[in-house]
């Protein structure tokens, strides 16, 4: 077809040269005097179509396969047994970040990647992380009783194929808890918020020099450990109590792992301590890997520091908690405060049980590896859309954090082939596995730390999965705002596993189950939105609900193939969404974000915020006023955004592919509006002013997060200055929405 196109080229070169001297007839004829002749007429007909049909055969031939074909061919080349076989390798041991173990995962991730013939790197970092060297527990439960002291061994089960490997998991602990030893009557402080100990003092319960004994199930471990050191104790301990974690059912009648999802009763749950992000040694800055010269806080200011958390604590089975809350005495619990069917009476002590406990720890730098795998994009490479999992797990990781990790590697897989068929992203994709999670977010901090400059100015969005699959359930996506419709538009596209007459989007998001806000700092996602404002996502399959064995032994294999995910299509879909969003963001010609979303969201949060604090003498005007600007400003770019898709037709100029980059740098920057230099009052590390953890819960989401804590301050403490104080944090957010309102408007003042 090229040929005869040159051809009749040719010919009407040819026909152009031939008669000089003589009068020339236009090559086509004007409809005016085709119309005098029928042969004209049906001369210039004739002519007409064929080169309308030459035209539209140049275009066919010239014309790349269109993204969204591409796209839909991903979502057909899902693979289960890819899932699985990959689930499976990454589990076989317990990978502790810094171990030997861990190590291996890496090369496994590393050596996955590279099969497909992307280029890979490894960054390693040399950072602080926490082991226990010794742990004790013992209970004196009066005079003339013997002692009772705890094993704090987690127990394997017969035929368990784990059990060799079962071995080689670190002893429960928390990371960076305090060392040191205690003897002391014990006080139970329920789930161990600060009402909790609010409702102790109500009853003259002094909590100073005691142990305190609370439950999981309401805030994160470091928030339980900080609030029992502001009260004053000694040392804590944190169970898992079989109401929460052990399965329905009377006590001895209740099932569990691996006869059921749920937690044996020497099952612990253990975490980290530390209250910040990253390497612990590098506040603000990033680490640097061994041999190399980088700034380091010492172990004593590290000590004396307000993010670690000061006091000895150490995780427990929900069979020793019961059989210390057997052994107190003092006020009947309330009933809020109780077990479950068959347990014990809870009383919230103190004693007369004493408890005897020592935790010794052993904190060193070691090194940890951010495996890297890159698709460089074809238009512009310069741009980049970066999927990111962690790799290292407390015990085998199955659920968490490996589903993720198995997720990853498959999407990897079918980018691997869609290459083979001739696709290459318009935008560079980042493929990351992270280290040390499970410690502070250290690999993805780090990493974003050392690279924030670049980042700032070329990152489109994080894209996160840490879990992929919980169990049943149905899409948990959450986001920041402008991915909203992006995430409906996937979630579309792919069938629910657990009903595939419907799709992720009618099962879930469409059944009034909104998406949520990566405001809390419980995974990767934080350094990227929170510390330098790039759009980003985490979604998982499924309900946390349904996952008891939560950083425990029993998170392996055998419970992800029996409870979490038996056929593996739950991985698959979840891996089909999160790839697609991948997709779309790297291939679309104008990035698919919409901050009508954004502002309208805002609205919202805004009058939960102001809400909090009815018949304060401060004013909101400020920040509805910027709400505004940021409406009128997402309207105008989505309509320019439509406006410039209309004009789609014939080859790009080069004005046009100016005015796309144009209009793609604005939707790219207005997150970062959003952060401050400055950042939180008293939390330098989250600069942005709109989504962060709360003060009070590590893991919780807060819509202006200065602003909250600014009103709690002022409600306090009810002096001019805390209210002045208030105001100032309003003006403040006010300030970055009208700064993300300048961006997307993309003029001057």
């Amino acid at each position: 077809m090229l040929d005869q196109l040159r051809g009749n080229i040719s010919v009407k070169q040819t026909l152009n040269m031939s008669g000089r001297g003589k009068q020339q007839q236009p090559l086509l004829l004007s409809p005016a005097h085709a119309a005098g002749s029928g042969m004209g007429r049906r001369r210039y007909l004739t002519f007409l179509v064929i080169a309308m049909a030459l035209v539209a055969s140049y275009h066919l031939l010239q014309a790349p396969t269109p993204p969204s074909r591409y796209h839909a061919l991903f979502l057909t080349l899902g693979s289960n047994n890819s899932a699985s076989a990959h689930l499976r390798a990454l589990t076989l041991r317990p990978h502790v970040a810094g171990t030997e173990a861990n190590a291996a995962a890496a090369e496994y991730v590393r050596a996955a990647l590279s099969s497909l013939s992307f280029p890979t790197r490894v960054t390693p970092y040399s950072v602080l992380l926490s082991y226990p060297a010794h742990r004790s527990l013992s209970l004196s439960a009066g005079p003339g009783l013997p002692n009772n002291f705890f094993s704090l061994v987690q127990e394997t089960y017969s035929g368990d194929p784990y059990a060799a490997a079962a071995a080689e998991v670190i002893p429960t602990y928390f990371a960076y808890s305090g060392s040191g030893s205690v003897a002391a009557e014990v006080v139970y402080a329920n789930y161990g918020d600060k009402s909790d100990y609010a409702y102790l003092a109500s009853q003259g319960v002094d909590v100073a020099g005691k142990v305190v004994l609370a439950r999981y199930g309401d805030i994160h471990c470091e928030d339980m450990v900080r609030n029992a050191r502001g009260a004053g104790a000694a040392a804590a301990l944190i169970y898992t109590d079989a109401k929460d974690f052990g399965g329905p059912g009377a006590k001895g009648k209740r099932k569990w792992f691996p006869n059921s999802r749920w937690l044996p009763p020497s099952g612990v749950q253990v975490g980290t301590l530390y209250y910040g992000n990253g390497d612990p040694t590098t506040p603000m800055w990033p680490s640097c890997a061994v041999g190399e010269d980088c700034e380091r806080l010492s172990m004593e200011e590290l000590d004396g520091s307000e993010a670690m958390p000061g006091i000895p604590a150490l995780p427990v089975s929900g069979r020793d908690g019961e059989t210390i809350q057997k052994a107190m005495g003092g006020g009947v619990a309330p009933p809020e405060w109780q077990g479950g069917e068959g347990a014990p009476v809870y009383r919230i002590g103190p004693g007369p049980a004493v408890l005897n406990l020592t935790y010794i720890g052993n904190e060193t730098l070691a090194t940890i590896e951010n495996v890297f795998a890159v698709i460089e994009g074809r238009e512009e490479p310069d741009r980049y859309v970066i999927i990111g999992n962690h790799r290292d797990a407390w015990t085998f990781g199955a659920v968490d954090p490996n589903s993720g990790t198995a997720a990853m590697l498959e999407i990897a897989e079918r980018l691997s082939k869609l290459e083979k068929k001739g696709w290459r992203p318009r935008r560079t994709i980042i493929v990351c596995s992270w280290d040390a999670e499970e410690f502070a977010l250290i690999g993805s901090t780090e990493w974003a730390e050392e690279n924030m400059d670049i980042l700032g100015s070329r990152a489109i969005a994080y894209l996160n999965v840490d879990i992929s699959v919980f169990g049943p359930g149905g899409l948990m996506p959450r986001a920041t705002p402008q991915l909203d419709e992006l995430i409906k538009e996937a979630s579309r596209m792919v069938p629910d596993p657990d009903d595939p007459s419907r799709t992720l989007y009618d099962a879930v998001i469409r059944n009034d189950r909104p998406i949520t806000r990566v405001a809390g700092a419980g995974t990767d996602f934080a350094a990227f939105v929170q510390y330098i404002g790039i759009p980003s996502l985490d979604m998982s399959y499924g309900l946390f609900s349904e996952y008891p064995v939560y950083h425990s032994l029993y998170d392996d294999y055998v419970w992800m193939e029996r409870f979490g995910d038996p056929l593996f299509h739950r991985h698959v879909a979840l891996a089909s969404v999160w790839g697609l969003i991948a997709l779309r963001l790297a291939d679309d010609e104008i990035i698919p974000f919409n901050y009508v979303s954004y502002a309208s969201e805002l609205v919202e949060s805004s009058k939960v915020v102001e809400d909090g604090c009815p018949g304060c003498p401060i004013s909101f005007s400020p920040l509805h006023k910027s709400i505004k600007q940021l409406e009128k400003a997402a309207t105008k770019i989505l309509t320019e955004k439509k406006m410039l898709q209309a004009e789609k037709w014939g080859l790009n100029t080069r004005e046009r592919t100016l005015k796309v980059r144009e209009i793609n740098d604005r939707l790219m920057m207005a997150e970062r509006a959003f952060t401050n230099r400055e950042g939180l009052a008293g939390r330098p590390w989250y600069k942005h002013m709109i989504y962060a953890s709360s003060d009070q819960d590590d893991w919780g989401t807060k819509a202006f997060p200065g602003i909250v804590s600014a009103i709690a301050n002022a409600n306090k403490l009810n002096t001019s200055e805390s209210w002045r104080l208030l105001q100032h944090e309003i003006y403040r957010g006010a300030r970055a929405v009208s700064k993300a309102s300048a961006v997307l408007d993309g003029r001057l003042t």
